[in-house]
């Protein structure tokens, strides 16, 4: 790694030279049999929590096949199987605690959630920023990092001494290890539990969405995934979001995702009256953004890094995402969206934010200003040091010819071109 003016190179993508703490991680689970079946997973849930009812049955064959995937990467090393298990039996924990509480207040499902406002975009794209500066404005409900991995409380927990929910707890904890372990993740998405995150955490718990991609190579479970109607799950998310309302509010939310994109019919089916902001960026910047953030992971999470593998895979994957958002965006009524392309929002983010309260019919007043203006102040860009992303150096890729890929999208967007 180098540095220059809070520049920072990772010059061992390729060939990683591991820290002392990176390589006891490996260590540490070197030869390290980690189950992943099904069984054991729903098993660890049912301990866990005390509880058994999962609700309906469906999600067991999706499950099957995440599982299935996970089981058919080779590369993914141990620390990496053990950090998807974990998920996985956090999902499953999750959903037995939701459905538990819907069970005993089943009024959730008459919590009404209208009119959000809901960015989607790629992934390195803005959209974080955007939700975080938004989720500033407390008019508004969003959903911390903390909370997104564990949404509904363990009835048998109780605050610490010093009144912090155990679920922050051990997001804290989980957080300071990560960045030990892994210190440059910060610089390219910090996780802090306070950090407002995705909604897809929720939708997890119904065991369908993209997110096993960004933490495993299962192309089984990415055609599984493709050929199923997402509709039922996005709806089974919204419960959730009803249950996390009815707990706490405010009752307006702000959301966000990239899978979003493709899955406009989804998505609008669910919140019909939504205000929808979409982020445009130069692909080719979101892609060597995604898959540095991907590979510097991967010197860790698997048994070898493989460059060229991530680049191909995200091309297509982000490819894939942009045809869709292409072909659906019409889908969303005329007068509930609006186009933030990345050069504009980065000019000036706050006044691209008024725009999309305009939008949403939701005045931007004095105290959601200076909301909004303290956030900016406490979180400058390039707050941790800025990473220096180089497409052909450290994958092999012509950033020029790559582009070519999507003239679809710079036809339909004006989006600018970025040097990479």
């Amino acid at each position: 790694m180098s540095e220059s003016n809070h520049e920072i190179r990772i010059d061992d993508l390729a060939e990683p030279v591991l820290t002392p703490i990176q390589q006891g991680a490996r260590d540490a689970l070197a030869g390290v049999t980690i189950d992943i079946s099904s069984e054991s997973i729903l098993t660890e849930a049912v301990d866990q929590t005390g509880l058994s009812h999962f609700g309906e049955e469906g999600f067991r064959e999706r499950l099957e096949v995440q599982v299935e995937s996970v089981n058919e990467d080779a590369n993914l090393g141990p620390a990496g199987r053990m950090g998807v298990r974990r998920d996985l039996v956090r999902y499953a924990s999750n959903r037995l605690r939701f459905e538990d509480l819907l069970v005993r207040h089943p009024e959730i499902l008459d919590v009404e959630i209208r009119e959000p406002i809901i960015i989607i975009g790629l992934p390195r794209s803005g959209t974080t920023h955007l939700l975080n500066l938004i989720a500033a404005d407390q008019r508004l409900r969003s959903l911390p990092y903390w909370e997104s991995l564990e949404p509904i409380p363990d009835p048998r927990e109780e605050p610490g001494p010093d009144g912090v929910d155990p679920r922050m707890a051990r997001c804290q904890q989980a957080y300071e290890q990560q960045i030990a372990v892994m210190p440059l993740l910060k610089n390219m998405h910090d996780m802090h539990p306070s950090h407002v995150h995705e909604e897809i955490e929720v939708q997890a718990l119904d065991f369908s969405s993209y997110l096993l991609e960004w933490i495993a190579c299962p192309p089984r479970w990415r055609d599984y995934y493709f050929a199923h109607d997402q509709t039922p799950h996005y709806a089974y998310m919204k419960k959730v979001l009803q249950a996390l309302q009815w707990m706490r509010g405010p009752d307006r939310w702000i959301l966000k995702s990239p899978q979003h994109l493709e899955q406009i019919g989804p998505l609008m089916k669910t919140f019909p009256d939504a205000t929808v902001a979409l982020t445009h960026r130069d692909p080719v910047a979101v892609i060597a953004s995604a898959i540095t953030m991907l590979t510097y992971g991967d010197r860790v999470r698997c048994n070898r890094v493989d460059p060229p593998a991530n680049a191909t895979y995200w091309s297509d994957r982000i490819e894939a995402l942009l045809s869709a958002c292409v072909r659906d965006r019409e889908l969303i009524p005329e007068g509930q969206s609006i186009d933030v392309l990345f050069h504009e929002f980065m000019a000036d983010d706050v006044a691209m934010v008024e725009k999309i309260y305009d939008l949403a019919g939701l005045e931007m007043d004095s105290d959601a200003r200076s909301s909004l203006e303290s956030f900016m102040t406490a979180n400058p860009r390039g707050k941790h040091g800025r990473i220096v992303y180089d497409l052909k150096r450290d994958f092999g890729v012509d950033p020029e010819a790559l582009r070519e890929r999507f003239a679809f999208y710079f036809e339909r967007f004006p989006v600018r071109s970025e040097s990479v």
